[in-house]
């Protein structure tokens, strides 16, 4: 876990040695998608896709009724994989069934995994007659690394809220990933980066996810802002193509994250009824372009010679 700069021992900035290795050589293209989206057989290839095209850790989204940090798109895919059945259970089976060799966080709001106990709780006292306790997220977390599971991504969850969690996922070694927005700033930032492991995902401009003609301006401020942290910094929001990655990681980010875009190509499949193989393989040449983006970055700002 990383710790505020003024913070002694800074050698652990993660519980995950996979996600830990993601960052280490070069930088990381670390894609979205909301599960279940808009099937779960059709999910699963379309993640599997992602992979396929170079993803070095892959988002997956738990539907929630109530996604506040997402744009229409986004929202538009957790509809359609509510309607068609996802839930928490059926996520982690899902987390099990996949077949790749990127590593996993899951990105969800907090009432899903703070509730995911609860209804074990309520039996047993229905049974015993007696109350019985709720470990709050720990039941979750304890589920989700037995799935294979590496991480969380909580937009919902404050840092000053989030040590049940934080040390939920020190006991099963996950790793907790926090958003810093532009505003992010003084006390607020350093409660943040005093909990965050794995990597910080670097918000590159205010409002809901969407993918974007352009990026923001703001995102070297945000990364200067963070420079002296140790933690890997993960730039989102609004990148949706092979030029954008290329800027954002010239400009000093340790990998890109990408949603919406992503997302636009299942719903755009979906609406249009193209073939889950068709849908798989555009998933799979925007990963490419997005993942060559981001290695042309990276060359630029090391020096390499020919970038």
């Amino acid at each position: 876990m990383a710790g505020s700069p003024d913070a002694s021992d800074r050698e652990r900035v993660g519980n995950s040695d996979a996600i830990a290795a993601a960052f280490a050589d070069g930088p990381a293209y670390v894609p979205y998608l909301a599960v279940g989206d808009p099937d779960y057989e059709s999910s699963l290839a379309y993640v599997e896709a992602l992979d396929r095209g170079g993803a070095d850790v892959i988002e997956l989204g738990l539907p929630f009724s109530e996604p506040i940090a997402e744009g229409p798109t986004i929202q538009g895919a957790v509809v359609r994989a509510l309607d068609g059945g996802m839930t928490p259970d059926r996520f982690f089976e899902f987390v099990e069934t996949l077949d790749v060799d990127a590593p996993l966080v899951c990105m969800t709001y907090y009432n899903l995994i703070y509730q995911y106990g609860a209804s074990e709780a309520r039996s047993a006292s229905d049974a015993s007659g007696n109350a019985a306790s709720h470990d709050g997220p720990a039941s979750f977390v304890e589920r989700a690394a037995e799935a294979g599971l590496e991480g969380f991504v909580v937009p919902d969850l404050p840092a000053e809220e989030a040590d049940p969690l934080r040390e939920a996922c020190d006991e099963y070694g996950l790793d907790l990933v926090f958003i810093v927005a532009p505003t992010t700033r003084g006390e607020r930032l350093e409660r943040i980066m005093e909990r965050v492991s794995g990597y910080v995902y670097v918000q590159a401009r205010l409002g809901t996810t969407g993918a974007k003609s352009d990026v923001s301006d703001s995102t070297a401020e945000s990364l200067d802002r963070l420079r002296e942290y140790d933690v890997p910094k993960a730039v989102g929001f609004g990148i949706s193509t092979g030029e954008h990655a290329e800027r954002i990681v010239a400009g000093g980010a340790d990998g890109i994250i990408v949603g919406s875009a992503l997302v636009d190509i299942v719903a755009e499949g979906h609406e249009e009824e193209r073939s889950v193989e068709t849908v798989a393989d555009q998933l799979a040449a925007l990963s490419e372009e997005l993942k060559a983006g981001a290695e042309r970055g990276y060359a630029t700002r090391v020096g390499t010679p020919g970038s």
